[in-house]
């Protein structure tokens, strides 16, 4: 399978972990989850000669698709969001800025994805997997090369579950999302969390104390 190069930063007030993912064999890239307004951004994909050609969403919240619009100015590039969010890119009460004072906005998806989808960069294959419960719609990235890559969003971080106490939330689809479709994922595979550090499955499986009864 052809190589993944991954770069991220924590962006915005939230420390929203961005990624910028690349195909070695083809030098086509994408960005995932752009919280917020960051030179970071502009300068790692100057530096790597990226134009990335879509920008993928793991779920609709403020501080994931707050740096769209200025990305999309650098880019053409097309954004892609579950249907179940697209409303929150547009709606600043359903992307929770307005509770902040705020009023958030992106573009509306070019893109609706649905749980099984196959999103392309390059000759990267990754598989959208539909993860409802911190949002309607809440989903994965998952690249199976390389030991196995998932870009898990606000789903299941290091130690941890994505909040569900937000508008949309739900605790027992989560905690579902997470037993039926992440954990039976190999045990090596990276779990690159919207927030914090770097995880794998099997540690998650083994260390999480939100997922005690569900291994």
């Amino acid at each position: 399978m052809p190589a993944m190069r991954v770069w991220s930063h924590g962006l915005g007030a939230f420390g929203t972990n961005c990624y910028i993912i690349a195909c070695t064999e083809t030098g086509e890239s994408a960005v995932i989850d752009p919280g917020a307004d960051s030179p970071w951004l502009a300068e790692t994909l100057a530096e790597g000669g990226l134009t990335p050609g879509q920008i993928l969403l793991t779920h609709g919240h403020l501080d994931h698709i707050g740096g769209i619009a200025s990305l999309r100015k650098l880019t053409a590039a097309t954004v892609a969001v579950h249907g179940d969010d697209a409303t929150m890119l547009t709606d600043p009460m359903r992307n929770g800025s307005a509770n902040f004072g705020m009023r958030i906005t992106a573009p509306p998806a070019d893109r609706m994805l649905r749980d099984g989808d196959v999103v392309q960069v390059g000759s990267l294959r990754f598989t959208v997997i539909h993860t409802p419960g911190h949002t309607p719609g809440g989903c994965c990235f998952y690249y199976e090369g390389d030991g196995g890559h998932l870009f898990a969003g606000d789903t299941l971080f290091a130690g941890s579950i994505g909040r569900t106490d937000l508008a949309g939330g739900d605790h027992g689809a989560l905690l579902r999302s997470i037993r039926e479709k992440l954990l039976p994922l190999p045990a090596d595979t990276v779990v690159y969390p919207g927030h914090g550090p770097t995880t794998s499955i099997g540690d998650e499986a083994e260390y999480n104390p939100f997922l005690s009864n569900l291994t």
